[in-house]
Order: structure tokens, then sequence, then C-alpha cells
């Protein structure tokens, strides 16, 4: 097997097997590393029940684990993340890969796993689908499938960073307790050691990807201001709502074998708009209310980040009621300004002439 740029170092792509379908089968060392997550990290409280079961399990990942070592462990918190280890490790091997997991854990409804987990999942998917990808654009784009981000206003920029990172250095500047205790005394001023994407910068994307240090840019289009009041609208050939189109269609074409078109948009001026799909909470209730001709306030209104068009290459793939049309896209944020894309919407909600 060949790989391209390597990235996202620490989601365990490198202890996968690919399927001929390009599918991703867990092995043992897979689960190694997922227990070395900090939510299964001993510590110095574990206790000698709690140290045997983790290092057992890093010895033999694949092992059964009886009730009664289980229940040994003293620490409530860590007995239930040890059964939630198990549960998803069986669950894992029972799918037999990655993305078949994923698409029966969503399609049933019922999801008995912490999003940590889920989230790993998401990364790993779209690590295998980026494998080939040497756009930096793209890949900072997928992260948005599986880390909350902050949406800020800046200079006429539209730009979404890592939730985790610039809380992380908005409460300690990025050097852990001492810089929270400077900050607190005011002996630190807080900068924001982070960095927009660009062109210029977007090499060192790849040696980075694992700090989640880069904004990226979501301005789609550039208004200039021309003599005698004209205005002119360039569409930037960087935008960060295209490259995340171009995830949102590999992520499709991926796990639902449907090639589609997806392209960033103002707003629907479809009169026969008859298909929408939200990206998130958010945007699924404002795009609720809108086809439901209910009013929506313009605080609302704001949290719309983008619309996007999604148009199926293959129209006989679709739903005959709505063959041929196109399905719009929402994303949005919420009241803090974070944007937490579900993923599996795109996946539960397209209309699709039969399961895939």
């Amino acid at each position: 097997m060949t790989f391209g740029t390597d990235f996202w170092l620490h989601c365990g792509f490198r202890t996968l097997v690919r399927t001929e379908r390009g599918w991703l089968i867990p092995t043992g060392d897979y689960f190694v590393q997922v227990l070395a997550r900090p939510e299964l990290a001993l510590v110095p409280e574990s206790c000698a029940a709690e140290i045997a079961l983790h290092e057992s399990l890093a010895a033999q990942p694949l092992r059964a684990v009886s009730a009664s070592e289980l229940a040994a462990v003293q620490d409530d918190d860590a007995r239930e993340n040890y059964a939630v280890f198990l549960r998803f490790r069986d669950a894992l091997q029972t799918a037999g890969t990655l993305e078949a997991y994923y698409l029966q854990l969503m399609r049933s409804g019922v999801v008995n796993v912490p999003a940590v987990f889920i989230d790993a999942v998401v990364q790993a998917l779209l690590r295998n689908l980026l494998d080939n990808c040497n756009d930096a654009f793209e890949a900072r784009a997928a992260e948005m499938l599986f880390r909350p981000q902050r949406i800020t206003l800046q200079d006429g920029q539209m730009l979404a960073g890592d939730r985790e990172t610039l809380d992380m250095l908005n409460e300690t500047a990025g050097l852990g307790e001492v810089g929270r205790l400077l900050l607190q005394s005011g002996a630190l001023q807080p900068t924001a050691q982070v960095k927009v994407l660009s062109a210029d910068n977007a090499a060192q994307y790849w040696q980075e990807s694992d700090r989640h240090h880069f904004l990226l840019d979501l301005t789609h289009e550039l208004t200039q201001d021309l003599s005698h009041g004209l205005t002119f609208k360039m569409t930037r050939a960087r935008s960060g709502l295209k490259a995340l189109a171009r995830v949102l269609e590999r992520w499709v074409a991926h796990l639902l074998g449907v090639q589609v078109q997806i392209e960033p948009v103002h707003q629907v001026t479809d009169s026969a708009w008859r298909w929408h799909v939200g990206l998130d909470v958010e945007s699924t209730a404002i795009l609720n209310d809108l086809y439901q001709d209910r009013p929506v306030e313009a605080e609302r209104m704001q949290r719309l980040v983008s619309l996007f068009k999604l148009t199926f290459a293959n129209p006989a793939e679709m739903r005959a009621d709505v063959a041929g049309k196109p399905v719009y896209l929402g994303l949005a944020t919420n009241a803090d300004g974070v944007v937490r894309i579900k993923p599996q919407n795109l996946l539960l909600n397209l209309p699709l002439a039969s399961a895939s």
C-alpha cells in the first residue's frame, strides 16, 4: 500500500487495514491506540485492579474480559470507561470495518458510546478517504466533521477555529497551569497562537495537523467597491467552504457509493424547493422553519454560516418524487458561535432511491 502526505498521526490510521472496497478493518494495534486515550489512561489514583486490566489489554487488546475483572475496578468512572471501551471494541469487531460500524450505529438510532469515540472513528474514516489528498485546505476543512469550531468575524473574514484549541489558548496561553496563573495575575496577556491557513503556509499544515491551530477562512465571496456606486463580487479560489464541499462529496461517495456535487450558495431561490438537510442541529431547525414558511428571527438567520446546493450525478439514485431536484444543505452556529457538524446527517437524510 502506498500513502500520500501523512497527517493526523494520532488517529490510528496506520494501524488499520484496507479492504478491497477501501474500507477499514480494525486491528489489535488500533485498540491499543484507543486504550491510550486520556479517558482510559492510568492515573496515580488507579487501583491495582485497574492497572492490571489496563496492562493486560495493552498486551492483548482483543482478549475477553470477565464481569468480575471489570467489577474489581474501584473507581466508578474508570469502570464505566472500560465498559464503554469494551462495548466499542466488540461492536467494531462484529461490524468488521469502521465504515460498517459507523453506518450501523447511526442508522440504529441508538448511540451507546460517547461522542469522543464516534469522533475518533469519523477522523479515521476521513483520514482514509483523504489519503491521496494533497490539498491542505480540504484536510483542514475535514476537521470540521469531528472537532467543533468557533466562528468569528475578523476584518471582513469569516474564520473557523478549533474550539478546544482556542479555548485552551484563551485560558492558559498554551502554557498549561503556569499560563493560567500568569493570565489570572495579569502578568501575561493572552496571545492567539493560531494562524489563518493560506497558500503561503499550507505546506506547514501537514507537519502541524495534530495541533489543530490553523484557522480556516470560510469567506466565499469578496466584494470590491468600484466607482459610480458599482460593486464587483469575486468568488475566492481558496474558499474554505468550497474545500468543505469537496470533503462532503468524498464523504458521501465513500460511505454511500453515490456521486454528488456540492457547491456553496448564498440563498435558496428555488420556488420548487423540495428537500433539505441540515449539517447540524441549528441549521436543521432553521431550514425546517424556512421550508414551512415559519418566521425566523434575524438573530437566528445570522447564525447561518452557509448554504450549499447538492446535486446527484445520477438522478436515478434519488427518490422518484424528487429525482433531478437539488438538495439544499445548511451550516449554522449555535448561540455561542460554535459549529458542531453532524456528518451522519448527510448519510441518513439524503433522498436515496434505496438504502445504500
